[in-house]
């Protein structure tokens, strides 16, 4: 299952735990780069360019729930949630 980035309106919410803050992500990226090789050999990259990202699993952090329980959820600024609800105060 594919599982689509965030992008500025969105972001990833655990549906069993109701995490906003914690996942592990598998990426796949193919990318190209400008190599610049000095007169000894050592490489430096100087540009980078992402010819394809693909996000090939999430999983919570906190419960382990995988990709089916991921779900994209507007961001605070797009009427979603402020706060994560699964965080613990730390007000007396």
């Amino acid at each position: 299952m594919t599982v689509a980035l965030p992008d500025a309106r969105s972001r990833w919410r655990c549906g069993r735990c109701g995490n906003l803050t914690r996942f592990d992500v598998v990426r796949t990226s193919r990318v190209r780069e400008y190599w610049h090789l000095d007169l000894a050999g050592e490489a430096g990259i100087e540009e980078t360019e992402v010819v394809t990202d693909a996000v090939e699993s999430v999983t919570c952090r906190w419960c382990g729930a995988g990709d089916d329980a991921i779900e994209t959820v507007p961001r605070p600024a797009a009427g979603g949630p402020s706060d994560d609800p699964t965080a613990a105060s730390t007000e007396s």
